[in-house]
């Protein structure tokens, strides 16, 4: 019985230093391929023009540091590139970038945007079956959006810092390996509105002590809205379905 109750307190004592080391620094790092979907117009002015995008695969990535300050808030950075050519037949005359492309012509168009969040988070739920993260984010906004027929090309750029609300959930299915999450971001300012968000189930593929790892599917969903930001207008939508992995040391 004594041995019976040493082995138990062994265990006990070996679990929860396990517990103490992982919450005194945790990383978590992670990449997904985006298959999104894009649509929307832009343009100097309104009305916007609009144009036929074609569907990329995009890719995502991210790093998070969480320990056991409890003052101190976790850091979080992500980072996503999105790349789509479209085209469209003008029924009105169009300037962009200060050229202008008659009615009646065929343009091309190319919208590359780089996006890059500094996450600082709070963890307000950290338990077996539910995490829920809250915090706010710095989002550098980076995009080259272009014009182009067999005239000329016009090209402007955009540089903006946002200020963004950041949430993160996850529910936990007991005795599965599976989970439910949730997560996004949001600002509305006075020239531009962004939200980006992704909801999906995740199946925790390797549990060990020293590296974990959970498969992810889902959906994700951004949208940017711009009012004369940088001299330029735009209404435009991503989404589509996504696929990751995420490592835990």
């Amino acid at each position: 019985m004594k041995r019976f109750s040493c082995a138990l307190v062994i265990a006990f004592l070996g679990i929860s230093g396990q517990a103490q080391a992982d919450s005194v620094l945790g990383v978590y790092a992670g990449a997904d391929l985006w298959q999104s979907n894009s649509s929307g117009r832009f343009g100097n002015n309104e009305p916007m023009q609009a144009f036929d995008f074609k569907d990329r695969s995009q890719q995502a990535y991210y790093v998070a540091f969480e320990h056991l300050v409890p003052i101190i808030p976790n850091l979080r950075v992500q980072h996503v590139s999105i790349q789509t050519p479209g085209e469209a037949m003008l029924g009105d005359n169009f300037t962009f970038a200060g050229r202008r492309f008659n009615a009646g012509s065929q343009i091309t168009s190319s919208l590359t945007l780089r996006s890059t969040d500094y996450i600082l988070y709070y963890e307000l739920f950290d338990n077996p079956l539910l995490s829920f993260d809250l915090g706010v984010s710095a989002k550098q906004l980076k995009a080259d959006f272009v014009v182009a027929n067999a005239e000329g090309t016009g090209t402007e750029q955009l540089t903006q810092w946002l200020p963004m609300l950041y949430l993160d959930t996850k529910v936990s299915i007991l005795a599965t390996g599976l989970d439910v999450f949730l997560s996004g971001s949001l600002s509305a300012v006075k020239d531009g509105q962004l939200y980006d968000a992704q909801a999906g189930v995740a199946y925790q593929l390797v549990d060990t002590l020293l590296v974990d790892a959970r498969l992810k599917v889902g959906f994700r969903a951004m949208d940017l809205r711009l009012d004369s930001l940088d001299n330029l207008y735009a209404d435009m939508t991503f989404k589509g379905i996504f696929a990751g992995v995420e490592l835990h040391f």
